[in-house]
């Protein structure tokens, strides 16, 4: 199959070949599924000159966008590929082939009575719909994620990165589908934003919805669907200098928090500093990021302490609650790390936040109070990521607490359900006066069959 089923047809029409593949996928045994990964690496492999032909031609439109202020730059680098990215896919695909299939695992198992035995098994979730912007790479990192998991994808990104989605999806379709055991039409791509709104009204055939890119976008999304919603609002994340924070570690983090990569959701948006280590340790810190362009929004103490530089702005309330995914950060002095929590609790998005210290208790007390997803000690917010937590890969990170939290890789994408083995039982002997007891016995996680 190339992009013949589903080519040219209506979202309904898509969404439907994509549940009857579900369907099919969720039994596909784990050595087709590896099998289908690594046929999608070599494809992406082999038919590079395609990709980055596509990818180019995005890059030109978006270009002139930028020029006219239509497109940040943040989004434009976001958008753009070459062989070194198309590299860090292939092994993305490859990381996700060698990973445990996690459908069909027996969570639990418990004998209700004598021959009577109750199963909890891991299954596939069913047909995903994601939304995604600007970033190509992150079609094919959500498209092995599913195929493995044994999930139907509709996909749509960022009308800004079109000929390079349709290339990666042209790819991917047709590689997975040359072998046996996969399913025609288990991925989908959709193109207009009208085809998005009407995605969302199909709650008899999707049943997650993921979407990432900007608050609005799924503020959006989430007003206007019944489907289940799994992502994050913002990746509002912090990093707090405590007292007792190694100051050459505390500029070595707070630095590639920020610059490393500014136009993602774990990169630093606000810097809050120790008042008992501000005066040694800001003015180095500033310099720092003022010498990498990183424009600096600075609440009062922070201006008093730097008054010779003129170069840094006042901060709004409103840079407290901003993510910027730009060379911006808002930076605040507090008074420990009680003061931390509270800030970070108030205006932080659940996403990603740390603490630099080398006391043990204040690590312990900053990680167990701040309510995100992922909690760092004297480590970059940029470890916040599915492939650098061993996921292989994610199809986004969620700020949610309900089923998947953080970066969602294969054990965010399966649910479960519960299988029940008898040998002609019925309630009735359970029920009323001298009814039997159940025995509850926890059994071996196996399963018979």
């Amino acid at each position: 199959m190339t992009m013949s089923r589903g080519a040219g047809a209506s979202v309904v029409e898509k969404a439907k070949l994509a549940r009857e593949a579900a369907l099919k996928l969720a039994s596909a045994p784990t050595a087709e599924k590896d099998n289908a990964l690594l046929r999608i690496a070599d494809a992406l492999d082999k038919n590079r000159a395609q990709i980055l032909a596509a990818n180019k031609k995005d890059i030109e439109l978006a270009s002139s966008l930028v020029r006219d202020g239509k497109m940040s730059k943040a989004l434009f680098y976001r958008l753009i590929l070459d062989d070194a990215k198309i590299d860090e896919m292939i092994k993305s695909v490859k990381d996700v082939a060698k990973l445990e299939d996690p459908v069909g695992k027996t969570l639990s198992a418990i004998e209700m009575d004598k021959d009577l035995e109750l199963f909890q098994v891991s299954c596939p979730i069913g047909v995903i719909g994601v939304i995604f912007e600007a970033r190509p790479d992150a079609l094919v990192q959500i498209s092995a994620l599913c195929l493995k998991t044994g999930n139907a994808v509709l996909l749509k990104g960022g009308s800004e990165a079109r000929n390079s989605n349709e290339a990666l999806f042209e790819v991917i379709s047709k590689a997975s589908s040359e072998g046996d055991g996969i399913p025609e039409g288990w991925i989908q791509l959709l193109e207009t934003r009208e085809e998005v709104s009407e995605m969302l009204t199909l709650n008899e055939y999707i049943d997650l919805i993921v979407p990432r890119g900007s608050n609005q976008l799924v503020k959006f999304i989430q007003d206007n669907t019944s489907i289940m919603v799994l992502g994050h609002s913002e990746g509002i994340c912090h990093v707090y200098v405590d007292q007792d924070a190694d100051v050459d570690m505390a500029l070595d983090i707070s630095y590639d928090a920020k610059v490393q990569y500014p136009a993602v959701c774990n990169a630093a948006e606000t810097l809050l500093v120790d008042s008992a280590i501000a005066r040694e340790f800001l003015p180095r810190m500033v310099e720092w990021y003022l010498k990498a362009g990183v424009e600096i929004r600075a609440c009062p103490k922070t201006l008093e302490l730097l008054k010779g530089k003129k170069e840094i702005k006042p901060a709004s309330e409103e840079d407290w609650h901003t993510e910027y995914n730009d060379l911006i950060i808002s930076i605040k002095v507090v008074d420990g790390v009680d003061d931390a929590i509270k800030h970070i609790n108030h205006y932080g998005s659940g996403h990603t936040d740390a603490i630099i210290t080398e006391n043990k208790k204040t690590a312990l007390k900053f990680m167990q109070f701040v309510d995100s997803s992922s909690v760092m000690h004297n480590a970059s917010t940029r470890f916040s990521d599915g492939f650098r937590y061993g996921k292989g890969a994610e199809v986004g990170i969620s700020t949610y607490k309900v089923h998947a939290r953080g970066p969602v890789g294969l054990e965010g994408l399966v649910i479960y359900k519960y299988l029940l083995v008898g040998k002609g039982h019925i309630v009735a002997p359970y029920i009323g006066p001298g009814a039997k007891e159940f025995t509850h016995r926890r059994l071996p996680k196996h399963f018979f069959f």
